[in-house]
């Protein structure tokens, strides 16, 4: 069986899937201020035959989704997403490099034109995953949010130029492997009102894009369809080609 999405072709009895979502877990990162995740078991299969339970966490925490309403009143909520909207063509731009040499990268546009002279002009059909090397510190609450002494954090985003480029080109996600697609240093969150308020939406705390092509993977974005939703923790699923891919 094959599954096409635009000019690209994957079959998949040979593709390779590559989860692109952390587990939810009560020590995981979290943004400044969100409430840990808190399971409640309600049964056990022990005392009552089956397993059930509850948990509270907030919208935009683990590997999740920002929807446009995220910061403009009266946009569209999670659940209002198209589903055609959350599956796309990956098109990964990797910056790990300028990351290595200040954690306060902020992805250029030049950064997206050198993506596009090896692999062509990026479009509606794209998801666009910045891979800052970030994932890595996961694991390390502190390391991840890189706080200074005053508290500031610094890690890679996206700057406003540049997420202005990719939604006049339409690209209709931009995912990243950090706790924000703004920088850690940010405080008015510019790049979030530029690109979510022309309609597109994030996905945040992205794991495992050093196992994705630059191009050639197609995307799954599974956010939780939650009813006026600003966000949705969602499971990410990429699937490689056994070529590994190199179209666009």
């Amino acid at each position: 069986m094959q599954v096409a999405h635009g000019a690209l072709v994957i079959d998949l009895a040979t593709a390779r899937v590559v989860d692109l979502t952390h587990p939810i877990t009560p020590e995981m990162p979290l943004f400044p201020g969100d409430e840990p995740y808190a399971p409640e078991a309600l049964s056990t299969i022990e005392e009552d035959a089956y397993c059930s339970n509850r948990f509270s966490m907030a919208e935009h925490a683990g590997t999740h989704v920002d929807a446009p309403a995220h910061f403009t009143a009266g946009a569209a909520t999670v659940e209002q997403i198209a589903p055609e909207q959350l599956v796309g063509a990956a098109a990964v731009v990797d910056v790990t490099a300028a990351v290595a040499a200040s954690p306060d990268h902020r992805v250029t546009v030049d950064d997206l034109r050198s993506w596009e002279a090896r692999h062509g002009a990026l479009g509606a059909r794209h998801i666009v995953l910045i891979r800052t090397g970030w994932g890595a510190r996961w694991s390390d609450p502190a390391r991840y949010l890189n706080q200074d002494s005053q508290g500031v954090m610094h890690f890679p985003g996206v700057s406003v130029e540049a997420s202005r480029y990719l939604r006049e080109r339409g690209v209709r996600c931009i995912g990243i492997d950090t706790l924000s697609t703004d920088p850690g240093q940010s405080e008015t969150f510019e790049q979030h009102r530029a690109f979510l308020g022309a309609g597109g939406y994030h996905i945040e705390n992205l794991a495992n894009l050093e196992q994705l092509p630059e191009a050639g993977a197609v995307v799954v974005v599974a956010p939780l369809p939650l009813a006026r939703g600003s966000g949705a923790p969602a499971r990410v699923l990429a699937l490689v080609p056994a070529s590994g891919g190199t179209a666009s």
